[in-house]
């Protein structure tokens, strides 16, 4: 099995963790929560910044001892925008689940703690259509990099069956500002329906690093370099929830220069 695939786990509680120590990398953490009613997960952020995201499901959130109140609002990630949380850095949160509830912990190093927990409204979400044809996808940002934070860039996309993604193929491995930033990401993968799959591959402009996966519904991606197109398959549309940090919090990609002819088409 690939060290850049993780399959999904069934059962409940934390279902996926990745920190910069497993993925081998510097920035990303990417933990999943799946939790039944009245479940409760805690947790401090110690030296790194949270982006909490209610992929489904409500929940009881408290953050640096204070109530924030009842969140969340889709039971599925294919409907609608997602509720998420802010936390950063030194700072304790809790979620107690009042639904069957699935919750992305997405972590970054915190750059000093100057910003405040807040809410991610879904209503406040930019949305974007990108690509053409069957290379549409759906995009809501998150966490991008014109709203606060110290590292962590979150979005969310959507692509619906027989439709590639993340393509292009492009890549972010370089810090080589204005043309390329370079940005660790996870992909975690959901089906609609769930038995369904996609593909992606991950490679380098010289096959040094040359990976493709069946992607089910659950699993998660790393992507600590190179290219990472998806293709959905007929009958079942993709979802995906993006993490990415680096040494600086800007997304500047670099497009495959062989398939740069489809921008546009």
């Amino acid at each position: 099995m690939s060290k850049l695939l993780l399959k999904a786990k069934r059962g409940t509680g934390r279902i996926v963790h990745v920190t910069p120590q497993i993925a081998g990398w510097s920035h990303v953490g990417f933990d999943l929560y799946r939790l039944e009613p009245g479940e409760t997960v805690a947790e401090g952020t110690g030296a790194r910044e949270v982006c909490l995201v209610f992929v489904s499901g409500r929940g009881q959130v408290r953050v640096g001892g204070r109530d924030l109140g009842v969140l969340g609002e889709r039971m599925s990630p294919f409907e609608g925008k997602p509720w998420s949380v802010y936390v950063p850095e030194g700072t304790e949160w809790s979620v107690e689940a009042g639904t069957d509830l699935e919750l992305a912990v997405c972590s970054a190093p915190g750059r000093g703690g100057r910003l405040a927990p807040r809410v991610i409204l879904p209503d406040t979400l930019g949305q974007e259509v990108r690509g053409k044809g069957t290379n549409t996808r759906y995009v809501t940002n998150i966490l991008p990099e014109g709203e606060p934070a110290d590292s962590l860039l979150v979005v969310e996309v959507i692509t619906p069956g027989g439709h590639t993604s993340s393509y292009p193929p492009h890549k972010h491995d370089q810090d080589n500002l204005p043309a390329e930033s370079l940005l660790e990401e996870t992909y975690y993968h959901r089906l609609n329906p769930r038995q369904g799959f996609a593909f992606q591959r991950v490679y380098t402009d010289d096959r040094s690093l040359d990976e493709a996966f069946a992607v089910e519904d659950g699993d998660v991606v790393l992507v600590p370099k190179g290219y990472h197109p998806c293709a959905a398959c007929h009958g079942y549309d993709l979802y995906y929830l993006n993490v990415m940090s680096g040494p600086k919090r800007t997304w500047k990609f670099y497009n495959a220069p062989e398939h740069e002819w489809l921008i546009g088409r």
